[in-house]
């Protein structure tokens, strides 16, 4: 869905991609991560960040180095240069989130106890960020789309998979709202009403280039 929304877990509630801010919500039947129910997924979210173990400061510094590197290794020193990585204990069900216009990644604390995929949710999240900023003459991109999928791929995650499937604890949401896209047809569940103007993103992509088209904007039905 086209609107003016990275590993995360499987919810009842449909997507709206937004690429103000990127997110990945695992095992999740759309994109998105964990966020208060009226939120579409990507959307900007003014939260606090919750305060970590001091233990964590040198490993948020080898974290943020190890993507700057990445970044610059393939052509985006300007953005490397503005990135920043935090540990985010407000994250719950979400491994990590993107967010390209505060060039933020923010990671669950939770992850500590998954060593593992630190790394791995940390590319995850950072090929957010490069496929937008590859993409910066375009004003969206789809969340896991071609361009994030290249990019994952160049941060040799090739195999990355939108959602995870680790144990974090899971909320879902009863949607209550559908809206229908009055050119395809599609139907994009929601918790809460939509306050903003938001179109089909598959017909826009197919139909105008990309860009917002108010042909296809979403209907309420119910």
């Amino acid at each position: 869905m086209h609107s003016s929304e990275s590993r995360a877990e499987p919810k009842t509630r449909a997507s709206l991609p937004l690429l103000r801010q990127l997110e990945f919500a695992f095992r999740s039947i759309d994109i998105l991560s964990v966020r208060p129910p009226d939120v579409s997924p990507g959307e900007s979210i003014k939260e606090s960040t919750g305060k970590m173990p001091a233990s964590h400061t040198v490993e948020t510094a080898a974290l943020l180095q190890t993507a700057r590197q990445l970044l610059c290794s393939l052509g985006a020193k300007r953005i490397a240069r503005e990135l920043r990585v935090e540990w985010n204990a407000r994250l719950k069900t979400t491994a990590g989130r993107a967010d390209y216009r505060q060039k933020l990644i923010s990671l669950n604390p939770l992850l500590v106890s998954h060593p593992e995929e630190i790394e791995r949710t940390l590319r995850h999240e950072l090929a957010h960020v490069l496929a937008q900023f590859r993409a910066r003459s375009r004003r969206r991109i789809a969340p896991h789309g071609a361009e994030w999928q290249q990019a994952c791929r160049d941060l040799a995650i090739a195999d990355e998979k939108r959602c995870h499937s680790l144990p974090f604890p899971t909320r879902r949401y009863a949607p209550r709202f559908i809206y229908r896209c009055p050119n395809c047809r599609r139907e994009f569940p929601r918790v809460r009403m939509i306050r903003r103007t938001l179109a089909c993103l598959a017909c826009c992509r197919a139909h105008n280039g990309g860009q917002f088209d108010v042909r296809f904007r979403l209907k309420l039905l119910s």
